[in-house]
């Protein structure tokens, strides 16, 4: 009996993943929730668990293809195969199978046969294109890169180095590209003075860490404050779908998380109901996972506005890119000390610069104001939580 191995569903919002790495190949045994192989969705890398236990008796979608979900993937013989008697031959391999052999090196999926014939190239010119799939496998990945350079005539030359995108990196490069051609951006900025933030955290951040087990970053409570003023201006807190705009009824906060190899952006989901101390401790709690690599795909996912600190890597100011189909993105820049006119002085305060990145479709520079201005009265007037 066969048993089939399709692109799983990894989330409501999910519509296709990447082949990473086959973990057991044609032939090999495999049992039932070994795991079978990695995919890569929503730049979450995933291994997915056999099915069934038997023989891994075809591939069909290689390591670096992107395909559907529900997209048959394998088969699994689950009858192990009858063995000869000792001294009988074994059977001769079916033509088929002899002909893949024989050819193996110009094997071509389905997926790269038909994206070859659409663009009408010939066999001889797939032989020419560098292959970048496991076993040197061609890709669409290398057939899209090959014709692209073909069109600008940017072809690398001697002693450049060729770094073909990890499917993390692709998927980025593909939701910036989308994001930017689907939502007209436009940024607004605005001055922040965290000055009583400072003092408290550089009083509380030792006893809170104690107390609490994470550290007490500036984010918390931007993410509270962030939180609060959704409230007020619910457009912000939405979704652009088409010519519709869903006002989403729960405010999700995704935080923007840097890797050495891309962004992911984890979700604190109903941010609005939590205190500050819980704010710490679920953001540190998503950040370390992503850093560790223990994210779900599920946890991804639903954000219905992202901030993205920039801070972080002592950026001032920038104009971040919208998380579609969010209709806002807040860049927060890093907290500086500098000289500012109060009243009728000059004194030393704690400034940062807020950028706020949003959909034009869906709000005008009133609205984005208008949060802008609740965040920073939220943020200046800042009380100390009791404890």
């Amino acid at each position: 009996m066969a048993i089939e191995v399709v692109m799983p569903q990894m989330g409501q919002s999910v519509a296709e993943g990447t082949v990473i790495q086959w973990l057991k190949q044609e032939g090999e045994r495999v049992e039932k929730d070994e795991a079978l192989l990695t995919i890569n969705t929503d730049k979450i890398d995933v291994e997915i668990p056999s099915p069934g236990a038997g023989t891994v008796s075809r591939i069909f979608v290689r390591d670096g293809e992107t395909v559907p979900v529900g997209t048959p993937l394998a088969t699994i013989d689950a009858v192990e195969p009858e063995r000869p008697l000792t001294g009988t031959p074994a059977p001769a391999p079916p033509v088929e199978a002899a002909r893949v052999s024989e050819e193996t090196t110009h094997w071509y999926s389905p997926a790269v046969l038909a994206l070859a014939e659409q663009q009408g190239l010939k066999p001889s010119d797939l032989k020419k294109i560098r292959k970048t799939g496991r076993g040197d496998r061609l890709t669409k990945q290398d057939i899209l890169a090959y014709l692209e350079q073909r069109e600008t005539g940017a072809a690398p030359r001697a002693g450049d180095e060729v770094i073909p995108f990890t499917p993390m990196r692709r998927a980025i490069a593909e939701h910036m590209v989308r994001s930017k051609q689907t939502a007209p951006h436009a940024t607004a900025i605005i001055e922040v003075d965290m000055t009583a933030i400072a003092e408290f955290r550089e009083r509380e951040k030792v006893a809170f860490a104690e107390r609490w087990s994470s550290p007490l970053t500036f984010l918390p409570f931007i993410i509270q404050a962030t939180a609060s003023a959704l409230k007020g201006n619910p457009w912000l807190n939405a979704w652009a779908q088409g010519d519709r705009t869903v006002l989403k009824r729960e405010i999700n906060i995704g935080i923007a998380v840097a890797l050495a190899e891309g962004l992911i952006v984890p979700v604190l989901k109903r941010a609005d109901g939590l205190r500050l101390a819980e704010i710490a401790q679920q953001s540190d709690d998503l950040v370390r996972r992503v850093r560790e690599k223990r994210i779900t795909p599920m946890e991804v996912q639903e954000g219905t506005f992202t901030v993205n600190n920039l801070g972080a890597s002592g950026i001032l100011l920038a104009t971040p890119i919208i998380v579609q189909p969010q209709t806002g993105i807040l860049g927060i820049g890093a907290v500086t000390r500098r000289p500012i006119v109060v009243g009728d002085d000059v004194t030393i305060r704690s400034m940062a610069y807020f950028c706020l990145s949003f959909d034009h479709r869906v709000i005008d520079g009133t609205v984005a104001g208008q949060f802008l201005q609740e965040l920073k009265a939220g943020l200046e007037g800042f009380n100390p939580p009791r404890t």
